[in-house]
């Protein structure tokens, strides 16, 4: 049996939905949150793909390296991206500031429009910075503030 509150007809009473079947309301929409499939259930193409191949990869990987030795341009391509994909990220160095405060992350936003400017990081190295730099600020802030609230606490408390 499934419950919901309603406000037509039952004027926010819990009323059993005879309608609602299989977690879909009765428009036939799946309800907010259920996607209609279990919880860390598979693609059953997916899972018949990696059925047939079961056992095989070692005799697979042997024939794309044989093939990207004959000189199989597909084949090479397959193996070099295993042996040596491209880089994720790359790491950047360049001078910032220590930061301590809001004030801080402000000095250090200025570093990097800086470092962009100068040709020392490129522009999309400076914005992902840059978002490191606001993450960082925005726990600063939070910080302070959670701080305060606890200070204001306690002094209501010594108060009362």
């Amino acid at each position: 049996m499934q419950f919901f509150t309603v406000n037509v007809g039952c004027e926010t009473e819990l009323c059993y939905d005879y309608n609602m079947k299989n977690g879909r309301n009765t428009a036939g929409q799946f309800t907010e949150g259920n996607s209609g499939k279990p919880k860390g259930s598979r693609n059953k193409a997916t899972i018949a793909i990696e059925s047939l191949l079961e056992g095989q990869a070692e005799a697979l990987t042997q024939t794309a390296i044989s093939k990207a030795l004959d000189g199989d341009s597909m084949a090479l391509r397959l193996c070099m991206d295993r042996i040596a994909p491209l880089p994720k990220d790359n790491t950047i160095s360049f001078t910032l500031p220590h930061m301590e405060n809001a004030n801080d992350a402000s000095k250090a936003a200025g570093s990097v429009l800086k470092a962009v400017s100068i040709g020392e990081i490129t522009p999309i190295e400076g914005s992902r910075v840059m978002g490191l730099i606001d993450s960082f600020r925005r726990t600063l802030e939070l910080t302070v503030i959670e701080h305060r609230i606890q200070a204001l606490e306690g002094d209501i408390e010594g108060t009362a």
